[in-house]
């Protein structure tokens, strides 16, 4: 793949990705091409089993491609193994999913202490203590996720993705799980948090009132890109 420049945080070229099932071989997603660009929000939009968890996957590098390339951070990783495409992402790359992934054995202040401590931070319980006292969580820090609700959950999912200060967030139908008023809630606290880091933003959702206050939507039909605004 061509050098990229670095204001771009993810391209992608020609990217395809095939499954076989019984019935035979599916098309998930059919010659992807796509640049974002470093501080852009882009939601890719588009009916249930259109591709869009499946394009966010390969974007971030958590899944491989049939056919096509992947650049994420200036650097072509669809080559990698997945040791390989992990340390691309390494102090780069944020996610925030719709089952929030909290290990449920550990406190909130130890979830967002986790990659902090994994990155070699020297100060992780003060930043992470920080970081939910931002996303207004400074009365759980020792509470289990079995003791947060959703929207208390998903909170601490947010202060984990921006403990490492990521260049870019990933994130994959954030509100799936919670009620309207507590997703609301969530979304704002993400546009604004990724505002304060310049972050780059993925953000895949079904929700077009979402949708629209990224700066871009991707739209995807039956694994093809049709529209871009």
């Amino acid at each position: 793949m061509n050098d990229r420049s670095i204001t771009t945080a993810i391209s992608a070229v020609n990217l395809s990705k095939r499954v076989v099932t019984a019935e035979g071989p599916l098309d998930i997603l059919s010659s992807i091409n796509l640049d974002i660009k470093q501080g852009e929000s882009i939601a890719i939009i588009g009916v249930s089993g259109s591709g869009k968890s499946t394009l966010l996957g390969l974007l971030a590098g958590l899944d491989v491609p049939s056919s096509g390339e992947v650049a994420l951070a200036g650097q072509a990783i669809t080559t990698l193994d997945e040791d390989g495409r992990a340390r691309v992402r390494a102090g780069r790359v944020g996610f925030v999913f719709q089952s929030f992934h909290l290990l449920p054995g550990l406190t909130a202040l130890e979830n967002v202490m986790l990659p902090l401590e994994l990155a070699g931070n020297k100060a992780p319980e003060q930043q992470a203590r920080a970081l939910l006292d931002r996303v207004g969580l400074r009365e759980r820090l020792t509470h289990y996720p079995r003791q947060l609700s959703g929207g208390e959950q998903q909170r601490v999912a947010i202060a984990r993705a921006f403990a490492v200060a990521p260049s870019i967030l990933f994130a994959d139908e954030p509100t799936g799980n919670l009620d309207a008023a507590t997703g609301a809630r969530i979304i704002a606290l993400l546009f604004e948090l990724n505002r304060e880091h310049g972050a780059t933003l993925v953000l895949v959702t079904h929700d077009e009132s979402i949708a629209q206050r990224c700066s871009r939507r991707i739209y995807l039909d039956a694994g093809r890109l049709v529209e871009r605004n």
